[in-house]
């Protein structure tokens, strides 16, 4: 699995190379890191940040990439291309995940092998310095993880800006493919009509890799702040399918930043109205602690947004991370709505609409 961070990396072996803090060179800064499990420990290996032009000039011959391969490349353009053919081999959906508050790296791993496993996805975790300031606890804590979301804004914006570059790229060296099969085919334009039909039939079986994206918690709080950056890349349409869960934010005018966001697809912002952690969250002090997003039914007035109510489903009760454990496990109706919603697919016909507070309801 790769997963994406700006913390500070360390020379220490396993999950111990990863530091409570941002990096040290600024919390915009990106490393790209390979993570195994083997057992009960874990294999990490830190990607060397340039690409040799030998490795540049083989993976544009291997993927038919339109660059130039006497600028300077980074790892992230082999991850991309090994991560975009894996999707294609194996026919699924690419799933960026961006979690919530006071989780070190073990807890956003083993989250993301869950949702693999769970979801038939490639689970691509983001993970930010979420650690509560590291040995404050209670309210501090919780404070601490949301200046560390703010300070995380831009290396998000960078993070999706990424991704699109790369989709853009890949995606355009398979059209490019598809158009050298046409005029194979069908030389000069010979049989307009025939050609276009042979090349929509291609595009539809070629381009078939679908990006989604998942904010949890507090994760949410760092994609609004993303937002508020007057060059962001969270608003552009990267991903099919948006899916805020649980959202730690304001729900009061939380319009203003969800219609900014641009899904192919679906925005879907799911609640649930007994999630305590949102309750304890609520609680806090602090101007900002209002209704939250994730657990209020009232004002879901975006127009963007599908909302879905779970909070009469089984199994789901007052649980925070209810995408995961116990909660779909034992609800297979739960679990078919996120399976749904995590590969770019469309829930709404497995759902109940609800007109008097615009949301869908699963029971």
């Amino acid at each position: 699995m790769y997963l994406i961070t700006n913390r500070v990396l360390k020379n220490r072996r396993g999950l111990g190379a990863f530091g409570k803090e941002p990096n040290p060179k600024g919390p915009n800064e990106l490393r790209l890191v390979e993570v195994n499990k083997n057992g009960r420990s874990w294999g990490v290996e830190v990607i060397n940040d340039d690409l040799s032009k030998d490795e540049v000039v083989e993976l544009k011959n291997q993927f038919n990439l339109d660059i130039d391969e006497n600028k300077s490349w980074h790892a992230s353009l082999g991850v991309a291309c090994r991560l975009f053919d894996r999707a294609r081999e194996e026919n699924k959906a690419i799933l960026f995940f961006v979690h919530g508050y006071n989780n070190d790296v073990e807890d956003v791993l083993k989250t993301a092998f869950e949702l693999e496993k769970l979801y038939n996805v490639i689970a691509v975790p983001f993970t930010w310095p979420a650690n509560g300031g590291g040995v404050i606890s209670g309210t501090a804590s919780y404070l601490s993880d949301k200046a560390d979301a703010r300070a995380s804004t831009d290396a998000l914006n960078r993070f999706v800006e990424k991704i699109q570059f790369f989709h853009l790229l890949l995606t355009e060296a398979a059209l490019a493919e598809v158009r050298g099969k046409v005029e194979e085919k069908y030389p000069q334009k010979s049989n307009p009509d025939a050609a276009q039909a042979l090349y929509g039939r291609l595009v539809d079986e070629m381009c078939t890799v679908k990006l989604n994206l998942l904010c949890h918690s507090m994760g949410n709080y760092l994609l609004k702040y993303s937002l508020n950056t007057s060059e962001n890349s969270t608003s552009n349409a990267v991903f099919d399918n948006i899916c805020l869960v649980a959202a730690d934010t304001n729900n009061k005018q939380h319009a203003r930043w969800v219609e900014k966001l641009d899904p192919r697809n679906r925005l879907y912002i799911v609640i649930n109205e007994d999630d305590s952690a949102l309750k304890a969250s609520r609680i806090k002090p602090g101007k900002e602690q209002l209704a939250r997003l994730g657990h209020y039914l009232k004002g879901l007035n975006s127009e963007n947004a599908n909302y879905v109510d779970v909070t009469e489903a089984d199994e789901v009760g007052s649980e925070h991370s209810y995408f995961k454990g116990k909660s779909v496990k034992d609800n297979p109706k739960l679990k078919e709505v996120f399976k749904f919603m995590f590969n770019g697919k469309t829930v709404e016909h497995l759902l109940d609409y609800v007109h008097g507070n615009n949301s869908y309801q699963l029971k």
